[in-house]
């Protein structure tokens, strides 16, 4: 069987410090650009027409368009604040238009995009451009949709606090949720910086990270609890390394298999699945960053302000004095 740094000894928490230094000042640029956009008047984040409600068109030219010559054309015809980007190759164009007032129903977003597609074809004639897709969302549904989202989202979070303080116990679960609103959050800064479209398909990839940076953390606190229980002679600090270390190899495994999937679909699958992608791809890398730098840390911080008492696991009330009799004495030495 292939083994991947098998009995490695890395001090992974000697450095959570310059690791928090970091996932903050990511955390405050996605906040950055936030502020910026509702400064601008804009929404915060790039919601899909599924969010937003209005109508999107998916068109195909014969010879590729001039982009202010493409938004001339889309503005005579009435929709001046319509949305167009390129769709892949320099042939496809998206035309995404949002509801406002009046145009409130399905009948005359249908008559939107009749009267943007009879002015495609006026201008560029009727085999020069094709219209591959239409879609249609009402506002009240898009609103929703956004509910329903933000709330299990939410609901994942309360699951994990209380599976994790049944199975293991509350310092546990404080300690994973915080990972996994972290992950949430550093995925949706990640999402405003790339300036990705938020579709149903994007939530689901945020709660597929969710799930994913969960099992991942889960699996380190399992093992820290196992040697807790062995009542070795150790600092929390060390059975936390130690703990990080014994999983690395199946860590290693793991997330290199599922990074190869997402990298894969990033490059082949197509620009509708690519947000799901990008989302996918970033939450490995933040799904683990948080299962050692922000659960790890953070459990520590717990155990050492909240100690437990003997009675509730004398492997781990040993580990908490060692740790703080280690504290103590590097406090002395550094005087």
């Amino acid at each position: 069987m292939l083994r991947i740094l098998h009995g490695t000894n890395y001090d992974f928490i000697k450095f959570w410090r310059v690791m928090v230094a970091i996932t903050i000042a990511f955390i405050a640029l996605g906040v950055g650009l936030v502020g910026l956009r509702l400064a601008g008047g804009r929404a915060p984040v790039n919601y899909s027409i599924e969010f937003t409600g209005g109508t999107l068109m998916q068109v195909q030219f014969a010879q590729p368009p001039q982009g202010d010559e493409l938004r001339a054309v889309i503005s005579a015809a009435g929709f001046s604040s319509a949305e167009i980007q390129q769709f892949g190759s320099p042939l496809e164009y998206t035309v995404r238009v949002r509801l406002e007032g009046q145009q409130e129903t399905a009948a005359t977003t249908d008559s939107a995009r009749t009267q943007i597609q009879r002015a495609l074809k006026a201008k560029y004639g009727n085999d020069g451009v094709t219209v591959r897709r239409g879609e249609f969302v009402g506002p009240r549904v898009g609103d929703e949709l956004r509910r329903n989202a933000i709330i299990a989202i939410l609901i994942s979070f309360a699951v994990t606090l209380i599976y994790l303080a049944v199975r293991f116990e509350w310092r546990f679960g404080v300690a994973a949720v915080a990972a996994t609103a972290h992950d949430t959050i550093t995925t949706i800064a990640f999402i405003t910086v790339m300036h990705l479209e938020v579709s149903l398909t994007v939530v689901a990839a945020i709660l597929t990270v969710i799930g994913y940076s969960l099992n991942d953390t889960i699996i380190i606190f399992d093992r820290v609890r196992e040697n807790l229980r062995k009542q070795r002679r150790e600092s929390l600090r060390d059975v936390l390394n130690r703990s990080i270390n014994e999983t690395l190899p199946r860590s290693i495994m793991t997330h290199a298999t599922t990074l190869a999937a997402t990298v894969a679909l990033l490059l082949f699958a197509g620009e509708v699945i690519r947000p799901f992608s990008w989302v996918m791809t970033f939450g490995i890398f933040t799904g683990t960053f948080s299962s050692v730098y922000v659960a790890g840390a953070l459990l520590l911080y717990i155990e050492y302000r909240w100690p437990r008492s003997d009675g509730e696991n004398k492997g781990t009330s040993r580990a908490l004095a060692e740790d703080r009799k280690k504290k103590e004495a590097d406090s002395v030495a550094a005087r």
